[in-house]
């Protein structure tokens, strides 16, 4: 996306105030959103204020911020975001957005660009002498099918040629756009194929309500033509017109190609109605039988393959560089290691259960589970903790089978930052409160 920035200051007005009506609307707007998130309302707002002024300047930004209670940086930051706000001064009485998008640019778009360099300005978002029309290149605006085409300020022109964008352009310049008809500008309605419909003329095709009836009445002539012919037939036939054909009852699907099976689709017994009835037994008889499973044909492939390619079923080792990076989730399971004796020498010391036990679950790495387990051993304060030593800590390490969690989570400095000061001095420290 470009850089959008806001117009030169030499052209920003001094100060923005609703009109009105817009500001009945603005009010309306801010109330649909729920207590406290008033904010929400940024977007119709400034696209209200880009409607009253005709485009979004600095001062109209920072009003409705000042009426949200935001940042004003927060206004800027959407109005600077969303190219539907226009951030430089428009032509007054039209700004016409051309849609460039694939569609569009094979229907002939840049042809339209180039009435709008002709006609408006050479460059994007520049107004032509008077100040009255203006022009920018956009992406998709939803009307490929009726592509090329262009929109002024809510309605779409579908449908155009360089031509006809040359005569609309004229009706806005001459202050008569409001004569202009939006829409298609080819004759064809919405979005029906150009040459008009082609399918779904009519409704005998689609309603089977009016294929019945038309099914009923075709058979009723047929019934009472039979009936009258022997009394009104002539004695001689010199020659009859063509009839029109008698429509015979609807044919069913022919199952011939499907397969002899016992699936209820293909079961005389439970077709409805039929007047068939055979019991499962003799229709599964009747069935063709499923193929043996064979697991030694299922591990098999065509003999060309089968002589350069390995079984399909079975562990496949896969060369792989040893330092290859694997995610922690396909990392296999890393085999348990016994825990380290409780006599061992690395052990760190215990201490009886003071008076005032300090609260281990503030270094990060440690809950409620792993509490209880260093106070099994003794182990009560931060400072006992600050003191471990390295082999210390790989046999705590090891006990609670944390596979390097003490080293990672820095448990020492932690427990050294908690014990000289607090939760003071561990957010001094590591710049956050412990969790």
């Amino acid at each position: 996306m470009s850089v959008r920035r806001l117009a030169d200051a030499s052209v920003q007005p001094a100060s923005f105030a609703f009109n009105k009506a817009n500001a009945a609307a603005a009010q309306q707007w801010i109330a649909k959103y729920p207590k406290g998130r008033e904010q929400s309302a940024i977007i119709p707002l400034l696209m209200i204020a880009q409607e009253q002024e005709g485009w979004v300047t600095k001062a109209a930004i920072e009003a409705i911020c000042d009426m949200l209670g935001m940042p004003r940086i927060r206004g800027l930051e959407v109005a600077t975001f969303y190219t539907q706000y226009q951030l430089n001064p428009v032509g007054t009485r039209a700004h016409i957005q051309v849609c460039g998008t694939t569609p569009c640019m094979l229907r002939g778009s840049e042809a339209l660009m180039d009435v709008c360099r002709s006609k408006i300005h050479h460059d994007q978002f520049h107004t032509n002498d008077k100040g009255t029309l203006s022009w920018e290149e956009v992406e998709c605006l939803g009307a490929c099918v009726n592509a090329p085409m262009v929109m002024i300020f809510k309605d779409t022109f579908e449908d155009l040629t360089p031509e006809r964008l040359a005569e609309i352009i004229d009706l806005y310049e001459a202050g008569k756009g409001a004569d202009v008809k939006p829409g298609p500008q080819n004759g064809r309605t919405g979005s029906e194929p150009a040459a008009g419909l082609t399918t779904l003329k009519s409704e005998k095709a689609i309603l089977k309500s009016t294929r019945d009836k038309e099914a009923k009445a075709a058979a009723k002539a047929a019934r009472e033509a039979a009936a009258s012919a022997p009394a009104a037939a002539p004695a001689v036939v010199v020659s009859q017109a063509p009839t029109a054909p008698v429509a015979s009852a609807p044919v069913g699907p022919s199952k011939s190609s499907k397969p002899k099976t016992d699936a209820p689709e293909t079961s005389p017994a439970l077709t409805t109605p039929s007047p068939v009835k055979v019991s499962p037994a003799t229709e599964k008889a009747a069935s063709v039988r499923a193929p043996r499973h064979s697991a030694a044909n299922a591990n098999q492939a065509s003999p060309e393959v089968e002589g350069v390619s390995k079984p399909r079923s079975g562990p496949i080792a896969k060369a792989e560089p040893a330092s290859v990076f694997k995610s922690p989730e396909t990392k296999q399971p890393a085999a348990k290691t016994a825990k380290p004796s409780l006599e061992d020498k690395n052990r760190p010391a215990g201490i009886e259960r003071p008076a005032a036990v300090d609260d281990l679950k503030l270094i990060s790495g440690v809950g409620p589970k792993i509490e209880v387990t260093l106070h099994s051993i003794g182990i009560y304060t931060f400072a006992q903790v600050a003191s471990w030593k390295k082999a210390e800590r790989e046999w705590v390490d090891g006990y609670l089978n944390f596979r390097g969690r003490i080293e990672r989570d820095d448990w020492v400095k932690q427990a050294k930052a908690l014990a000289k000061g607090g939760v003071a001095e561990y957010i001094r420290v590591f710049g956050k409160k412990p969790v």
